[in-house]
């Protein structure tokens, strides 16, 4: 039997697309999965999950959720960035546990314009300015999945319509109408001034990113061409990528782009790229080189461009199956403890012990990374902590004493961010 996701927040179009999703599908043929994201960063935060439990529930289809507990670190970025990307990486997780390669989304035609006007802000080429594909392969390790927006050609209005004729009940996000984040100012302040303008104002900027779309498509198989000799093994030679330079810069700048692109990440800016041209021609054939971009680290070695992850990311918590034997936190000790404000991220101080057997004593960390054989650059990533004591270790395990096998239970798990557009 085909199985396929839907991403459900609980909002007007993950709410509209579940349904439509229900209604287009034959029960007997297609096994319909409903994915909820909790990531804490709104009070009524619960109350969404237990609506979308209960959507999926009234809609007789299968319903799993991730607990995201981002840490509140302005050092780290922008949170409501980090909140969509561990919102990819859970949802993905979860797509990988249940054998699902098809992962629906809801972003419609709204969504698109406003993607377009905020890469034009930030100056993007074309790859940034086509905005979202309507599908595209989302990568990551070797499961394969597919992302599919089948409401990008739908308008907000004809969203509203149909849930209105339909008499679907949905969530508003108090956050939406926040216009101190740039997403919610064009939506509020910059688009209905657009449409008073030029009516087709917001379908014209979808049209446009879709054109952009297809001429980047063209720019990839040239990319594909040039990266013959280049491209190995997911790195990039640094003799071929230099003697394509000389001869075409545009042809190198979009073969780095192309590299960058394949990995999940962000354009460049034109000004950054420049700046790596410069490192580039001025290094040594047997130097080391390092740039930060978009969560990654790139590094040359040995001739060659590679990417490295930097410890940025987010623990997520994973839904145990009651009937299960399998071990977990208690889900309601968790919830209690992120509505008191009570999860934290702590770095390590060199101190900390951790009981990860029964029977076992507590034991220091650089013990327990020695023993999991844990590298020591992967030794960085924030220790979990639930009301003042320490719950997990990436790499290492959970705290054996706060774990139950009875009752709705979760299972801690930390998770590497790569951007997804």
């Amino acid at each position: 039997m085909n199985r396929i996701a839907v991403a459900l927040s609980g909002g007007l179009d993950s709410v509209v697309l579940l349904d439509t999703a229900c209604k287009a599908s034959d029960p007997a043929q297609t096994e319909i999965w409903v994915f909820h994201i909790h990531h804490g960063l709104q009070a009524a935060a619960n109350d969404w999950l237990m609506f979308c439990q209960r959507l999926a529930k009234q809609y007789r289809v299968h319903f799993d959720f991730r607990l995201l507990q981002l840490c509140d670190d302005r050092a780290l970025g922008n949170i409501e960035a980090r909140a969509r990307v561990g919102r990819y990486e859970a949802l993905a997780e979860l797509c990988a546990e249940h054998a699902i390669e098809n992962l629906l989304l809801a972003h419609h035609q709204n969504d698109q314009a406003e993607t377009v006007l905020l890469q034009l802000l930030r100056g993007s080429g074309v790859a940034g300015l086509a905005g979202m594909p309507l599908q595209r392969d989302y990568v990551k390790g070797n499961q394969p999945l597919t992302l599919w927006r089948p409401l990008l050609n739908q308008s907000r209005a004809d969203l509203e319509a149909y849930a209105k004729i339909h008499k679907l009940q949905w969530i508003e996000d108090p956050s939406n109408q926040d216009e101190r984040y740039r997403r919610n100012a064009i939506r509020k302040a910059i688009l209905p001034r657009l449409a008073k303008i030029q009516p087709e104002a917001i379908a014209n900027l979808a049209r446009s990113a879709q054109v952009l779309g297809e001429s980047q498509g063209l720019l990839d198989r040239l990319a594909q061409q040039d990266g013959k000799a280049v491209l190995k093994e997911g790195a990039v030679l640094l003799p071929g990528l230099m003697t394509l330079k000389r001869r075409d810069t545009p042809a190198a700048n979009n073969l780095l782009r192309y590299w960058l692109k394949t990995h999940g990440l962000s354009m460049p800016s034109q000004e950054r790229l420049d700046a790596w041209w410069r490192d580039l021609e001025g290094v040594r054939p047997d130097a080391s080189l390092e740039w930060q971009h978009d969560g990654v680290c790139i590094r040359l070695w040995r001739s060659a461009l590679q990417l490295a992850p930097t410890p940025q990311g987010c623990w997520t918590f994973r839904a145990v199956p009651t009937r299960s034997q399998e071990p977990g936190i208690a889900r309601q000790s968790l919830l209690r403890a992120q509505k008191n404000g009570s999860v934290e991220y702590r770095e390590r101080q060199g101190a900390e012990k951790l009981q990860i057997k029964a029977n076992a004593p507590r034991r220091t960390l650089k013990n327990l990374y020695q023993e999991s054989k844990v590298p020591p650059w992967e030794r960085n990533a924030p220790l979990l902590y639930l009301d003042g004591e320490l719950i997990a270790v990436a790499g290492v395990g959970v705290s054996y004493p706060h774990l139950t096998t009875s009752g709705a239970r979760v299972w801690p798990e930390w998770s590497q961010q790569n951007p997804v557009k």
